[in-house]
């Protein structure tokens, strides 16, 4: 089963509990938190979550900011973050939305519904839940022919097996992002860049070979 990584930014401690009790039980998800903006964009750029979920109060003095900084980065860029807020008021909310979030969710959190609420910004969980069986196969696919060529890379390292897998690593990265798991499209992304410098002289084999393995630990995480 292919789980869908999630990053919560959160102090509260109450929320954080909600949180966890909600997305913990279901297999789904895999997890992590931190407290802080600053905790956010480092695990960000380390873990490569499908989504990340931002407490707006309790990141008040930089919560905008983080947002922004994740949207700058080419790293982070794809990854959708949805702000948890107990902002009542309609123009409040469409100002969040203003600086690049994917969505709210308005707090006090329920945690009967919470899950449910998270779901709703994944696509292969909701509008394209009729082919995630598709998707999971190509993903499979995908990362037989990606083990395949690291193996081929590994024992006389060519032009070829680079290309190929930069051909793959492009194509999966669009994927990831269409069906909701922006953490592959991260990574494939990575990959594809990797291998595109090391086909200009850029990078040695070994850094292919790294962000290869990080993807297919992605998928099969």
């Amino acid at each position: 089963m292919l789980h869908l990584h999630v990053l919560l930014v959160e102090g509260d401690a109450e929320a954080l509990r909600t949180v966890k009790a909600s997305l913990g039980r279901d297999p789904f998800f895999t997890l992590r938190c931190c407290a802080s903006g600053a905790q956010a964009l480092a695990a960000a750029v380390a873990w490569r979550p499908d989504l990340i979920l931002l407490d707006v109060k309790n990141s008040n003095k930089n919560g905008l900011g983080v947002v922004t900084r994740l949207r700058a980065d080419r790293r982070t860029a794809p990854i959708p973050v949805v702000l948890l807020t107990g902002l009542a008021k309609l123009a409040d909310r469409r100002r969040l939305l203003t600086i690049g979030a994917a969505g709210l969710i308005a707090k006090p959190l329920d945690p009967t519904a919470f899950a449910d609420h998270v779901r709703r910004f994944v696509a292969v969980e909701g509008v394209l839940s009729e082919v995630r069986e598709g998707f999971l196969q190509r993903l499979r696919n995908d990362a037989e022919a990606l083990a395949a060529s690291r193996l081929q890379l590994t024992r006389a390292p060519s032009k070829a097996a680079v290309t190929r897998i930069s051909e793959i690593a492009h194509s999966l990265a669009g994927a990831g992002g269409i069906y909701g798991f922006a953490g592959i499209t991260c990574a494939s992304a990575a990959l594809s860049a990797a291998a595109e410098k090391n086909l200009a002289g850029r990078a040695k084999p070994v850094e292919v070979e790294r962000a290869l393995n990080r993807l297919l630990q992605r998928i099969s995480a």
